[in-house]
Formats: C-alpha cells, structure tokens, sequence
C-alpha cells in the first residue's frame, strides 16, 4: 500500500513538472551575442527570443519585434526585469501573440560611468546609423526573419519608446507598427540644463532628443509624410504617475490633429519595471495583430 501511494504520488509530481516545464520538449529560448560595429568601432550585444518552434521547423521564417530598452539599461533589462520570455511563452500558448523574434539591441549602460546612450547619431556615437545600415542587416541574415515593413515592428520604454517612435517616423518603409511605452518623445528646450562640457554624454544625449523630437516631428510633417505615417499601427501608453505623461499626452495630441490614427493608453502606474512588465501583455498582442496587415 506504502509503495502504491509512493508510485501514485511520484506520477503526480512527474506530471506537475511536465506541465510547468513543458522542456522536455522544445522551448523557447534567449540568447545573448554581440556584433562588432565598423560605424561605432566597438562591440555591441543583443539579446535575441527564439520562439519554440524555431529549432523544430527549420524552414520556417518569423515576423521580428525590435524591443528597445531605457536609459541606463542595456539589453539584458527586457530579459532579467521585464521577464520577457515568460510573457511570450504565456502569450503564445494562450493564443493572444503569434510566435515572432523578439531582439534587443544594447544602446545603453551606466551614463554617469562615461557609458554611451541613445538611439540617434550624435558626435562620436552614430548610434542610428549602426542599427540600419549594420545591426537590422546582420539580425535579418543571421537569423530566419521574414524581413519586411508588414513583418517588422518596433517597441520600447523609455528612451527606447522615444527611439523607436522616432525611428519609425523617420523611416515609415520598415516598420509596420509601433508601441511607445513611459515614451521620452521631447524635452522642453527651457527643461533642458546645458552643459559646458563637450565631453559630457548626458548633455549629449538631451541635445540629441530635442533635436529629434517625436512632437515637433509630427507638428511640422507635410501631408506626404502624415500619409506616410498613416501606414503605420501606433500605440503609446504611459503610466497615469509618470512624470513623462505630459509628453506622451502632447505627442498624441499632435497626432490627433494630424489626423494620424493613435491609440492612447494612460494606465494606473509609474515609470517603473512593474508596469513596462505588465505592458507587455497589452502590446505583444497588438503587434501580432498588426503583422501581415
């Protein structure tokens, strides 16, 4: 009887860790690797989310999510603290996200340590240029991507919300969609402390986002460009606490008046990892609604 209830319960457990780790079979996995850059001479990591069916199915090509991390952040912040494949694989299985690869690039690091950040070109550090002419051409060959603007979004927090709205106005042939989240879309120019110090990469940074402001970008874009911009899904959520509101509010306001179709989320929240985690189940499903439209 002892060994009966011994057998029934080990089964229990066996079947307990097969529905908890399903890993037995083929899983979705991270990967981090880096590319050398020519244009930034320096080697730069990624981090890459292959879908479960990626190693099963070797002919089968994915849609690609760029996932840009914030300010003082690099590319391990959507894995370590946004738990980004937990919420994939939880996405996927409940059939709400459609299986793509998710990348993100490292644009970032300590700022105060003498860290580059930012996402647009500024004096010795042509970030833009790397991510399209290099770091998008590797990611597309190197790996099984559908490769073009129906399959293609972007996303990110922060000063990677900023970047990848901006991105996408700059270039509305590659993107199908985007999702801006706590999104650093301006500074207010008189906001903005200037700095003496050629050498200081914080004042670098700031000059570089007013000078590519997501708000004044859509105030002063022609009909041609607001077209343009119409191909485009956008979505941009900020946290009703966050002290970045007041721009993500003027951005979709100057979308509103261009008449430029833009969902506007204002949520309970902060700018903090909690909510960026908790937007994820919101915008995953979005973009794999927008793929192949």
């Amino acid at each position: 009887m002892k060994r009966t209830i011994l057998t029934f319960f080990a089964a229990i457990a066996i079947l307990a860790a097969h529905a908890q780790f399903p890993g037995w079979g083929p899983q979705s996995k991270i990967v981090t690797d880096s590319i050398h850059s020519e244009i930034l001479h320096a080697d730069r990591a990624f981090n890459i989310f292959l879908p479960q069916s990626y190693e099963v199915d070797k002919e089968k090509e994915y849609p690609i999510l760029y996932l840009l991390h914030g300010m003082m952040d690099t590319n391990q912040g959507w894995t370590m603290r946004g738990h980004l494949k937990d919420v994939m694989d939880q996405l996927v299985a409940s059939g709400e996200a459609t299986e793509m690869i998710i990348v993100t690039p490292n644009a970032g690091g300590n700022v105060y340590a003498g860290d580059w950040n930012g996402y647009f070109n500024m004096p010795g550090w042509a970030y833009e240029d790397f991510f399209f002419q290099e770091f998008v051409p590797y990611i597309e060959s190197t790996y099984r991507v559908i490769g073009d603007k129906q399959h293609r979004a972007i996303a990110g927090l922060s000063m990677g919300g900023g970047g990848a709205t901006s991105y996408a106005q700059r270039h509305p042939d590659r993107f199908s969609a985007v999702y801006a989240m706590s999104a650093l879309m301006s500074i207010p120019e008189e906001g903005a402390a200037p700095s003496q110090n050629p050498d200081d990469k914080m004042a670098i940074l700031t000059k570089s986002v007013i000078e590519n402001s997501c708000v004044k970008f859509v105030e002063e874009a022609d009909e041609a460009r607001k077209e343009q911009l119409r191909s485009i899904q956008w979505f941009v959520d900020c946290g009703d606490d966050d002290f970045l509101l007041d721009r993500n509010i003027e951005f979709t306001q100057a979308m509103r008046k261009a008449q430029i179709p833009c969902q506007f989320r204002v949520r309970d929240g902060g700018h903090t990892w909690e909510y960026w985690h908790s937007a994820l189940y919101v915008s995953l499903p979005f973009i794999s609604r927008t793929f192949g439209k």
